[in-house]
């Protein structure tokens, strides 16, 4: 192309006194041929900077979620810089699954074997993030009932909240070390008395359902076993956590494409979500309160039965009296509720084995050709929560076997 006289770069050189119509008109030239250019080899959508997304939150009303409330109640997202509009509720784990796998929902909260079915048996690209609690789960039943531990289940109805559940594995541990069977039957099919039934109940049915005598009792999440306390007379049969010391329940998942073209936004998530965890950890009451209903209502329970959850796991009234009980293990020195952001590989490949030794409904043959090491590191991402400790330097903060090697455990399982 030849260039034109005006823009003629030769090494002769010119001199112009004052004002230089040329060198203006050539860096008009240039910023309309680099406007054009860059418009044909770099589309916007690559040249300007990624919008973040709005922060979806979608829970269940139970305290697993109290990270992701507790973040969004206190600010946390916003000082991130993330627009978070107030995280919905719904009644059930069906609801909240399918709402994430159509995108209405860009971080929540999930039973951690629930991700395990999305990601290997859906073929869904689910990266779990992080822990979002350890505990927070017991055995409730009748409170005039006869049953004391796992040997009196024979017979009897007992509800879980998912079959792909820290719940139901746990369950059914406790079911199989007495040498009785978990089964799956239909209403009325007569129970041999090694036979315990396992059925499938959405989380805030279940206290109801006690009170009206459709089942001997229910293995779930805070608050509905605080709540049967309460307000049904019921009876804790055994603490999760005094069974596996500090398990995780429900962890903090997103979709693979936001940890790949959104990082950022992603990284900043955790940092709140980590943040409100050790304010739950300081704050025990104080959470209980802003949750509640005469809080900022996140949950539809009163502040006494969540206070309750929070703060009350009293070693006389829980650790006296016949064994088995509720508390087998006060040296533990556990919580009812814990909060620890950190996914421990033990635990994770631990949960993947115990799925494929675990009955469900339907389909679960994909379990058995899963290798627990391998699955464990195809799902979980734990560069986000890695960072946001080591920024808040929280190493040590929460609950760890050694703080010298924060980021390794055993996992400590006693069924009793």
């Amino acid at each position: 192309m030849k260039t034109p006289d005006h823009l003629n770069l030769g090494s002769k050189k010119q001199k112009y006194e004052g004002h230089n119509p040329v060198s203006e008109e050539r860096r008009r030239f240039l910023k309309k041929t680099s406007i054009i250019l860059g418009t044909a080899l770099f589309p916007s959508s690559l040249m300007a900077k990624p919008v973040e997304p709005v922060l979806k939150l979608g829970y269940l009303p139970i305290t697993d979620a109290a990270p992701l409330l507790i973040a969004h109640a206190l600010g946390y997202f916003r000082d991130e810089g993330i627009d978070a509009p107030r995280p919905i509720m719904v009644r059930s784990w069906k609801i909240l699954v399918e709402s994430f796998l159509a995108g209405k929902f860009n971080l929540t909260h999930m039973l951690f074997p629930i991700p395990v079915w999305m990601k290997f048996k859906q073929k869904f690209p689910v990266k779990v993030l992080a822990w979002d609690h350890t505990n927070g789960s017991a055995i409730t039943v009748q409170g005039n009932s006869d049953i004391k531990g796992f040997a009196d289940l024979g017979g009897k109805k007992i509800a879980v909240p998912s079959w792909y559940s820290t719940h139901n594995l746990i369950i059914q541990m406790g079911i199989r070390a007495r040498g009785l069977t978990p089964v799956i039957k239909t209403e009325g099919n007569d129970l041999k008395p090694n036979e315990v039934n396992l059925f499938v109940m959405s989380p805030p049915e279940m206290a109801p359902a006690l009170a009206a005598g459709k089942m001997d009792g229910f293995i779930v999440a805070e608050p509905f076993n605080a709540l049967a306390e309460l307000r049904l007379k019921a009876r804790i049969m055994r603490f999760t956590g005094d069974i596996w010391k500090n398990h995780p329940c429900c962890v903090l998942v997103c979709h693979e494409k936001l940890t790949q073209n959104q990082p950022a936004f992603v990284q900043k998530a955790v940092n709140a979500v980590v943040r409100a965890q050790l304010w739950c950890e300081a704050h025990r009451a104080k959470a209980a309160h802003i949750l509640s209903r005469e809080g900022k209502g996140y949950l539809p329970e009163k502040a006494d039965v969540l206070k309750r959850v929070f703060t009350v796991y009293d070693i006389k009234k829980y650790c006296t009296g016949p064994i088995p009980r509720p508390v087998m293990h006060p040296k533990w020195h556990i919580h009812r509720i814990g909060f620890q952001p950190y996914p421990f590989h033990s635990a994770t490949k631990f949960i993947i084995k115990q799925m494929g030794k675990t009955l469900v409904e339907g389909d679960a043959s994909f379990l058995k050709v899963l290798d627990p090491a391998k699955a464990a590191a195809e799902l979980v991402d734990e560069r986000f929560v890695v960072k946001a400790m080591d920024n808040d330097r929280t190493y040590g903060t929460f609950p760890v076997s050694n703080i010298e090697r924060p980021f390794f455990r055993e996992e400590i399982i006693e069924i009793n």
